[in-house]
């Protein structure tokens, strides 16, 4: 019986997550429409943070019930999870287009987030003060964000989601007291799921014997993630490439900085990280933030490249369940990654980095 309500807990809790994060977005993207900034603004933003809701909602929630596995494990696993599996699967519906904006701004501060969410745990534990140090540096980087696109109006405002009011003038579609309170709407359904998730989780990870950062790390990243999914999917089949990049890009600043600088300031103890997290989880999270500098100076995200994201996921996902079940073959595994997988990887993008420097630099001379 007690699997049963666990089972429903979850369920209940990812149905609400998602149709909290989406309706946050329609409500919030619905009041961006009448401040008429570009694409790639909204993805960076009001798309980013809607989305990344629910991971605030989950990493809170287990922070105040002293769940730091599930806090971390969902931070970290969901920042994997947007860029292996969300940025692989949009371009593989459809190459996406980098600005080159976020190449040179928006994707170092990403792994430069995910640097100092690194040193912050490296000590063992995250204080509170290293948790309003990350909020505090969130809230720097948006007003500086939205400071200098509305200095630059010359990028071009269309309606991010949909094209359908593009003949409507320049009204956003709902008013704006109906925007603000479906956007507020959306907060209080994600807060109701993500009670019900975290709850199921924990109870799923004790009955089964399975660690609770493995849970946070998988079925909590996952399910905390699916706005970001239908975002990013939905912005690629549209022809809005640009903010389905800007909205992972902005949805992993927010996760490192502003849910993990949440669950850091409201915990009532130090978040302690596990020597797992230390030793694997945060190195994987920071190799992945740094392997999207080559493929994004690019300036597109080729299905081959989606391809190599997604299967990555798929690698990273089999290794937390060998470990996780000590299997015989967990430590082949892990060696036939790292001395063939990665640097062949490492060598292919160094490659194609390489060949894209000197087309844009011929192209530069010419």
């Amino acid at each position: 019986m007690e699997i049963f309500v666990a089972t429903v807990n979850i369920a209940i809790g990812l149905v609400l997550l998602v149709l909290g994060g989406e309706l946050l977005v329609r409500g919030a993207c619905a009041l961006a429409r009448s401040l008429r900034v570009s694409p790639l603004v909204i993805g960076l933003t009001v798309v980013a943070f809607g989305t990344s809701a629910p991971e605030m909602a989950v990493s809170g929630n287990a922070a105040l019930n002293n769940a730091a596995d599930v806090a971390v494990g969902n931070v970290v696993g969901s920042n994997l999870f947007n860029i292996l599996f969300i940025l692989g699967i949009s371009a593989i519906v459809s190459p996406l287009v980098i600005s080159s904006q976020l190449v040179r701004r928006e994707l170092p501060l990403m792994i430069l987030s995910a640097v100092l969410m690194y040193f912050a745990c490296a000590n063992g534990s995250i204080s509170q003060w290293e948790g309003i140090t990350g909020l505090v540096l969130l809230v720097i980087w948006t007003v500086w964000l939205i400071v200098t696109a509305k200095r630059s109006e010359a990028v071009g405002w269309h309606d991010p989601l949909t094209e359908s009011a593009g003949q409507a003038g320049d009204r956003p579609s709902l008013p704006g007291w109906q925007s603000l309170l479906l956007a507020i709407g959306g907060l209080v359904i994600l807060v109701i799921g993500a009670n019900r998730m975290v709850a199921g989780a924990v109870s799923v990870a004790r009955m089964m014997e399975v660690s609770e950062l493995i849970i946070g790390l998988t079925i909590v990243a996952v399910g905390t993630s699916l706005p970001e999914v239908v975002a990013s999917v939905m912005a690629s089949l549209k022809g809005e490439r640009d903010l389905a990049a800007g909205n992972i890009v902005g949805s992993n600043v927010f996760n490192t900085l502003g849910v993990m600088g949440l669950a850091g300031v409201i915990s009532p103890q130090p978040i302690v990280i596990t020597e797992q997290s230390l030793n694997f989880d945060l190195p994987v999270m920071l190799v992945v933030s740094f392997a999207c500098l080559p493929i994004f100076f690019s300036g597109v995200i080729a299905r081959w490249e989606g391809m190599l994201f997604f299967a990555y996921y798929g690698a990273y996902v089999v290794y937390l369940f060998l470990d996780q079940t000590d299997s015989i073959y967990q430590k082949s595994y892990q060696n036939v990654m790292l001395v063939f997988v990665v640097p062949l990887t490492l060598v292919t993008l160094s490659v194609s980095m390489w060949g894209s420097w000197r087309i844009k630099r011929s192209q530069g001379k010419s």
